[in-house]
């Protein structure tokens, strides 16, 4: 409940955030360069900047809520593409065997030999859009976890009678997997999408701190951190905006992903003795 409560407001942050108090994350005013919150409003010419300003006079609040809804939609969509790719192929692997399963695990292995943050900086360098890159990057690192899950899981559920008593009757491959697959893979996979969610996000954190990331002045949590590090004495409060922000949306996924485990088998189980 607490990481669902932290998620979930951060979301919200970057989903309405500029609705409740309109800004450009962009703009720049250089004579409030690291000053404190304004209160000034529109009266006053200048949008309202509730956390302060950066080195550049940026508006923080604005930068954080644009950061937050950038980063967000590349981990969610990384995560997503490698939910779909990584289930599916296991799938396949665990029900056809024979040199199917023995070509994807070699696929597989091959990029777990490969460090993530490298195959990511890998497709960077092929393709020209950053965040594209980024997404395309991450899904390549993060389906392999969710194949190798679901192709354990899935050769014990393929072989049992309740599958093949599925077949017989004439259901499909769709019925087949909401009603026997799914459920045994549930809490390992909603466990493993909570991981990854938070791996995405550290990946492009880090990438961002060492300058290999989203490139300025697009805002972003590990640019933002890297941009204000020098002015750490004159303005700590800005500097720990964005570390603030990336540890409640880090600590949020991995409690969620134990409350995802626990919810997920007592369904289960609830589901057997029904």
């Amino acid at each position: 409940m607490i990481g669902a409560g932290l998620v979930a407001s951060l979301v919200l942050l970057a989903l309405l955030g500029n609705l409740v108090i309109p800004g450009d994350p962009l703009e720049q005013h250089l004579y409030r360069a690291l000053q404190g919150m304004n209160v000034g409003g529109a009266e006053s010419g200048v949008a309202l900047a509730p956390l302060g300003y950066d080195h550049l006079g940026r508006s923080l609040y604005h930068r954080l809520v644009a950061a937050l809804g950038l980063s967000l939609s590349i981990a969610a969509g990384a995560v997503v593409c490698a939910v779909l790719a990584g289930i599916s192929l296991g799938l396949l692997a665990a029900g056809r065997g024979g040199w199917v399963e023995r070509l994807l695990n070699l696929v597989a292995d091959s990029l777990l030999a490969l460090p993530g943050l490298l195959l990511v900086l890998m497709v960077s360098v092929i393709v020209p859009s950053t965040p594209l890159a980024l997404w395309l990057g991450l899904s390549l690192v993060l389906w392999v976890e969710f194949f190798r899950l679901s192709r354990a899981t899935g050769r014990s559920v393929l072989a049992s009678p309740g599958i093949e008593a599925s077949r017989l009757l004439g259901f499909g491959a769709f019925y087949r997997f909401r009603h026997h697959l799914w459920p045994e893979m549930a809490p390992v996979m909603l466990t493993a999408m909570a991981f990854g969610m938070a791996n995405a996000l550290m990946a492009i954190a880090a990438l961002g701190f060492v300058h290999v990331g989203i490139p300025a002045p697009t805002p972003e949590l590990g640019t933002m951190m890297v941009e204000l590090l020098p002015y750490w004495r004159e303005a700590p409060l800005a500097l720990l905006a964005p570390v603030l922000v990336t540890f409640l949306l880090l600590l949020g996924l991995l409690l969620m992903s134990g409350g995802d485990t626990k919810a997920s088998t007592a369904g289960n189980i609830a589901g057997a003795r029904a």
